[in-house]
């Protein structure tokens, strides 16, 4: 009879992504050299993500959902399965969100009273604050009702009033998709993003149009179309283009984001160069912004720098990830949501670079920095099983830390 202790062992590697990756393979009539072939990633690398030899990293599994004809998150094993108490009331609140989102045009006005916008607003600038600390729980508990009551608004007025609502309603969306997208709900992430497409148009708010097109790329990056996420981001920018000269802070934060978004297109295509180009720019914008202030995509010099670690990563630079991240001073007051992900990528820089104990370091500031972003992130969870599989001698830290991201058996 098997132990408990082997029972978890072979519950975990059936569940892993080396597993999903291979299932899927052989689902679709591939051998390995074809996967690789098709995808175009050497079949070196291929065997040894099956063989759970190394960590799937996003650029392999976008270029694998594509042939596979699955999608990143089905390959992650996402959503994954809430932990007991809060978390699971934060997903409960997944199905209220969707219904909101699915009803984002039909006028409810007639049957929800709605307060002043000077009330809402105060509410709307709560829920920003929670987005940028990464407070699913209080997202969860306020985000239905209130979109609820912003929509109400947008059908109930006309004029510059509803213009306002529109640009409330954009911070809404965009917070549903950030709770979404990070707990794993892709689909309900991707709606969202439309939703906000159509608010952002409505209002006519560059910002908030830039904002929907940056996390439109960001879906055809994640899916592995990273050229398609390269053309568009060109096109997105052309229009800017021409009122850069003027220095208006919005054209500005707009234009640097987009092109870190290609960046990161660009980092996962294999295109060093092209990464490195696009950061230049966004560096460059962030000196003219020149402070971090914005709350929409966090846009200035602390953000580039976040950024040029994680580009680094992506592009499996371990040592010039490590370089970037030394002159890199986050300061306290640092939205929990970008610092969060800082660390993050630093595990995984760390763990490239073979340095295991400041990898499992780093994973633990995430986790204090911002817990239920970190738990439900898919590449802690990769990290730490490339840290259970590499380093006996950290087999506590690493434990506690499977356990408490929920990985099946704790590894």
């Amino acid at each position: 009879m098997a132990t408990p202790e082997h029972t978890g062992v072979v519950r975990e590697e059936r569940e892993s992504v080396a597993a999903r990756v291979a299932q899927a393979r052989k689902l679709a009539g591939l051998t390995q050299w074809q996967l690789a072939e098709r995808a175009n990633v050497s079949i070196g690398l291929v065997r040894s993500v099956e063989q759970r030899r190394v960590s799937a990293t996003p650029a392999f599994l976008g270029a694998v959902s594509k042939v596979l004809r699955v999608s990143v998150a089905d390959l992650y094993g996402q959503p994954f399965a809430p932990a007991a108490g809060q978390d699971r009331e934060v997903h409960s609140a997944v199905a209220a969100l969707r219904t909101e989102l699915a009803a984002y045009d039909i006028d409810n006005a007639d049957v929800l009273e709605v307060r002043p916008l000077d009330q809402i607003a105060v509410e709307v600038g709560r829920v920003c604050r929670y987005r940028r600390a990464a407070s699913f729980h209080k997202l969860g508990d306020v985000l239905p009702a209130l979109l609820g009551e912003v929509r109400a608004a947008v059908h109930r007025l006309d004029g510059p009033d509803r213009d306002r609502a529109l640009v409330m309603l954009c911070e809404l969306y965009y917070s549903a998709h950030s709770l979404a997208h990070k707990l794993g709900y892709t689909d309900l992430a991707a709606l969202a993003i439309d939703r906000l497409s159509w608010a952002a148009t409505e209002s006519d708010d560059r910002l908030w149009t830039a904002t929907a097109q940056f996390q439109r790329a960001a879906l055809l990056t994640s899916g592995g179309d990273w050229t398609a996420a390269l053309n568009f981001l060109d096109r997105c920018r052309s229009s800017i283009e021409p009122r850069l000269g003027a220095g208006q802070r919005a054209d500005l934060i707009a234009w640097g984001g987009l092109h870190l978004q290609s960046g990161l297109a660009a980092s996962r295509s294999g295109k060093r160069d092209l990464a490195d180009s696009h950061l230049a720019e966004a560096r460059e914008t962030a000196l003219r912004v020149g402070d971090d202030a914005d709350p929409i995509l966090s846009f200035g010099p602390t953000n580039v720098g976040i950024w040029s670690v994680a580009l680094a990563v992506e592009g499996m630079d371990s040592g010039g990830a490590l370089t970037r991240a030394q002159h890199l001073v986050i300061p306290a007051d640092a939205p929990r949501e970008r610092a969060g992900h800082h660390y993050i990528d630093l595990a995984r820089a760390y763990l490239l670079h073979g340095d295991r104990r400041r990898a499992e370091h780093a994973l633990l500031t995430a986790k204090d920095v911002a817990p239920s972003q970190t738990r439900y992130n898919p590449m802690v969870h990769e990290t730490v099983r490339a840290l259970a599989r590499a380093e006996a001698r950290s087999v506590d830290t690493v434990h506690g830390l499977a356990v408490w991201c929920g990985i099946a058996g704790g590894l």
